[in-house]
């Protein structure tokens, strides 16, 4: 009966496009700092991260201070939460300095940053890309996000309504906090 099973697993997993190694290989990622620098997912493996597009002039920017919040309180308990602007919506600031020093002035915010990055149109952040091959999601406006589980695996997406603070993200990643 198990070797069945198997066997009939061994099968199907190739017609659904998927292999063994596939199935448990998860990528890592590397985004440019807003800084200088890389952040590289691969260092926040065993640590859930939440990944949020962002834009300073959106009418969602309040958002940044909801995921500045976050990071106060759920960083020292093991969150990453990763701000990566984006003027994929015509809402960014000019340049990546330029939106660190308005969230900042504007927010207070001291979570990691990366520079302005594609993430909906054109030649998307491979993070992105990935996400829209693993579960079909792409960003439909800005502050959408993504929650990584501690294996770097997609545990969750929303959009811009629901708030980085909210219920369902925190509920979402509370089994890894520690």
């Amino acid at each position: 009966m198990k070797r069945r099973l198997f066997l009939s697993l061994a099968t199907a997993l190739p017609a659904l496009g998927l292999t063994r190694a596939r199935a448990q290989a998860v990528p890592s990622f590397t985004f440019p700092s807003v800084d200088g620098g890389d952040y590289d997912t691969a260092g926040w493996r065993g640590r859930p991260v939440l990944v949020v597009n962002t834009a300073s002039m959106c009418g969602f920017a309040g958002q940044l201070a909801d995921m500045q919040a976050l990071h106060d309180a759920y960083a020292p308990r093991g969150l990453v939460v990763l701000a990566v602007p984006s003027n994929d919506f015509n809402q960014e600031l000019a340049s990546g300095a330029e939106a660190k020093a308005y969230c900042e002035l504007q927010y207070g915010m001291t979570l990691p940053m990366t520079d302005i990055l594609p993430v909906a149109k054109g030649a998307v952040h491979p993070f992105y890309a990935w996400a829209r091959q693993e579960t079909g999601f792409v960003p439909q406006w800005n502050f959408n996000k993504v929650l990584l589980d501690p294996q770097g695996r997609i545990a969750g997406t929303w959009g811009s309504f629901v708030k980085p603070g909210g219920r369902q993200i925190i509920g979402a990643a509370t089994p890894w906090l520690t």
